[in-house]
């Protein structure tokens, strides 16, 4: 498994998050295109990629939230790699690099109907919180949580 930190120019990112939006579009039909305008990938500055044998597995990335949070965005596995690590890899190659540049919180909103995920985030240590911004008053569909990464190794 090899770490790659980019930004949203990057070809395979720019390949996971499309597939990312076609697996969202199926979970989702045409709520989905309420919840596409807050996932823009233009001028995102810190984008991890993971790859397996020289294959993008998976993506993520962060945006800023406010001044000691981060959002984390297009977390993504494609699916012949699930259930191999990447998206704990992805997540905490996000923190480190957040942590690195001195923010002290990640927050994230996902979908009700990715059970993957909410373990993922749970394990991770994520806890749910009541929805923030754009969210708010979609809590019937949407998920927002939050992780403190103060005083996260190598921080």
């Amino acid at each position: 498994m090899l770490l790659k930190r980019t930004n949203s120019t990057d070809p395979d990112f720019q390949q996971l998050v499309h597939r990312l939006n076609q697996y969202l579009q199926q979970q989702y039909g045409a709520l989905q295109d309420f919840y596409s305008q807050f996932n823009s990938i233009d001028h995102i500055q810190h984008v991890i990629l993971i790859y397996i044998n020289q294959m993008p597995a998976g993506c993520g990335c962060f945006k800023p939230f406010d001044e000691k949070s981060v959002e984390v965005k297009r977390m993504f596995v494609a699916d012949e790699f699930r259930g191999k690590g990447v998206g704990r890899a992805v997540l905490s190659g996000l923190e480190k690099w957040a942590a690195e540049i001195g923010y002290s919180r990640m927050v994230l909103e996902m979908g009700n109907r990715q059970p993957e995920a909410a373990i993922l985030y749970r394990n991770a240590g994520y806890m749910v919180i009541p929805n923030y911004g754009q969210y708010i008053g979609m809590e019937e569909t949407s998920i927002c949580m939050e992780k403190s990464i103060s005083g996260f190794p190598n921080s």
